[in-house]
């Protein structure tokens, strides 16, 4: 990937490696500088007591704990987090770091199904049993239709404003887009399910959930555990860059979820509520 010539060594999400670029002619290579995108462990205790750790890009981590905190069911509102305080612990593994969340009641920590730990690429890691899996989220009641040019439009502000992404080419993206397909938030990271996490925890702050009317813009596939924030956070559509799953298709079916994918060159499929598209 890049390596631009200016590089501030004291940003969290990148990080310079070394690597020998190589070609059939050229082995083992030449020795160069490559950024790429930083991956460390959050560990999120609530009122001291270890909840979860998230591997993620560091950056928004107040909003990715907000959003992960209400997606999984832990707050319904921003105001229920009294303070998100930094946890001062050199002895952190991995560059890790640690935050202690205080809720306004002790007893909403006892609803967090997630007691070890989230990869980067799995949303649904550390949850204890299949029922746990189980989508509680209302459906999203009936919304007014979509241009497809709208549609065509906010995957293509999404691809175009992915800073990290063109630096490092190793992150994902979620951009959320009001009903009028302005651009509201977009939030990188190593886990597209994070970068999710980041934009509800932004919106739940800022109070605008329930997102009725907005479309969100995924980079990659899309999988359970996106159509699951959806619905938690109230997005009635998805468009994604990449495929969605089986059972993506399914729990967005079921939950009144417009989700669209292969969004490339002007083109995209839809797989869940069509009669939703306008031309």
């Amino acid at each position: 990937m890049n390596s631009p010539q200016e590089f501030d060594s004291n940003r969290p999400d990148l990080m310079r490696v070394c690597v020998h670029r190589v070609n059939s002619n050229q082995i083992p290579g030449t020795a160069d500088g490559d950024l790429v995108a930083v991956e460390a462990p959050l560990e999120i205790r609530l009122h001291g007591r270890p909840a979860a750790v998230l591997m993620r890009t560091p950056g928004n981590d107040r909003e990715l704990v907000t959003g992960f905190l209400f997606c999984e069911g832990v707050i319904a509102d921003a105001r229920h987090i009294l303070a998100i305080d930094p946890v001062e612990d050199d002895g952190q593994p991995m560059g890790g770091a640690a935050v202690d969340v205080r809720l306004d009641s002790p007893s909403r920590g006892r609803g967090i199904e997630r007691f070890f730990y989230s990869t980067s690429s799995c949303g649904a890691c550390g949850k204890r049993d299949i029922d746990s899996l189980a989508i509680r989220s209302p459906a999203i009641r009936a919304q007014p239709s979509i241009p497809i040019s709208l549609l065509q439009s906010v995957a293509d502000i999404a691809r175009r404003n992915q800073p990290l992404f063109a630096v490092t080419g190793g992150t994902h993206a979620s951009a959320l887009f009001g009903p009028d397909g302005a651009l509201v938030s977009l939030m990188e990271d190593v886990g597209r399910h994070n970068a999710l996490d980041k934009v509800v925890g932004a919106s739940l702050e800022a109070g605008r959930i329930p997102l009725e009317g907005h479309v969100l813009a995924i980079s990659g596939r899309v999988g359970y555990e996106i159509i699951q924030k959806a619905l938690a956070a109230g997005i009635p559509s998805i468009v994604a860059v990449g495929a969605p799953t089986g059972l993506a298709v399914e729990l967005a079916e079921s939950g009144g979820i417009m989700l669209a994918g292969f969004a490339r060159a002007g083109s995209m499929n839809i797989y869940s509520h069509a009669g939703r598209i306008s031309s």
